[in-house]
């Protein structure tokens, strides 16, 4: 695929007030925030009451047309990726654009699933659609409702998931220097290593060798891909799964852990909401950054890495 010169010119995210602390999972697992802590740097996780992905997905994707007082009625592509939508159809895409005022609008809308990888395999079909030269504005947004389809009596995986959602909006640019760069793929997990059905089940070694092996290879991809090196990049937002996940991946490139965001600690692993949530809480207080790095890994197998500027 050619070089797609595209920017991010808003983003927005949303996370319930409801807070569920190690503490609390202590009271009705056998675990505590010790070993909870030690094993995924997770101490913290937001837990919707009364509220679905859907909800959560328009209060984000409200904040990114909020926080730069962006027109909405540019918007004619919505993608939403989630893989916990209470209703199999409408998609939450199809709910927010009517959330929004924008039915009276021409605009193509769907969801997507990709698990942990959705977002940015969503920005990757943004960019596509967008550089086809048919739309103008994508609003992508990541939104899970995780504590709806976990095991709260499985202790291996009731403690990792949070619910949140982020949201960007996408436009073609002008300048080259925007330049867009994907590396996204699947391995088919016939196997039931990390499955849905109904609710979360996941072999967690297996998990981890998947995730060390595949985000270093994902990034050296994708910068291949760019012609870039890892010093042009500004900041790496990977998916929030697991400190020691991350730590092992900074540790295979011989990069500082710092130039890692996280914010696991506060809100766990949201899955699809993950990397655009943390996105805009670091350019909210960050917004020099420019050249930021993407990746994910996910149920599926998924994965997916992308570079663009913000």
């Amino acid at each position: 695929m050619k070089n797609l010169p595209i920017k991010i010119v808003s983003t927005g995210r949303y996370a319930p007030d409801n807070v569920m602390t190690n503490d609390d999972f202590s009271k009705i697992l056998d675990t505590n925030d010790e070993w909870i802590t030690t094993r995924t740097g997770i101490k913290r996780r937001h837990i919707a009451q009364g509220e679905t992905a859907i909800d959560m997905a328009y209060k984000a994707a409200l904040k990114a047309v909020e926080n730069k007082n962006y027109d909405k009625e540019k918007i004619d592509l919505i993608i939403v990726a989630s893989i916990t939508s209470p209703v199999k159809t409408p998609s939450i895409a199809n709910l927010i654009q009517a959330k929004l005022g924008l039915n009276h609008k021409n605009i193509v809308a769907f969801d997507i699933n990709a698990a942990c990888s959705g977002f940015v395999y969503a920005v990757e079909i943004a960019a596509s659609m967008i550089s086809s030269g048919n739309y103008k504005s994508a609003l992508v947004i990541g939104s899970e409702h995780m504590s709806s389809i976990i095991d709260w009596e499985d202790r291996s995986t009731a403690i990792l998931f949070g619910d949140a959602a982020g949201a960007a909006i996408i436009e073609v640019s002008d300048n080259p220097k925007d330049n867009a760069y994907f590396w996204n793929g699947s391995r088919g997990d016939d196997t039931g290593i990390l499955w849905i059905d109904p609710k979360v089940k996941m072999a967690g070694r297996e998990v981890y060798k998947f995730a060390v092996d595949i985000m270093p290879k994902a990034i050296h991809k994708v910068l291949e891909k760019a012609g870039l090196t890892i010093d042009d990049i500004d900041y790496i937002i990977p998916h929030q799964a697991n400190y020691r996940i991350i730590q092992s991946v900074a540790k295979d490139m011989n990069l500082p852990i710092e130039r890692f965001l996280m914010n696991l600690e506060e809100y766990g692993n949201t899955s699809a909401a993950s990397i655009p949530f943390l996105l805009d809480e670091h350019k909210t207080n960050n917004p020099e950054v420019k050249r930021v790095l993407f990746v994910g890994f996910g149920g599926g197998f998924t994965w997916g890495a992308a570079i663009l500027n913000v």
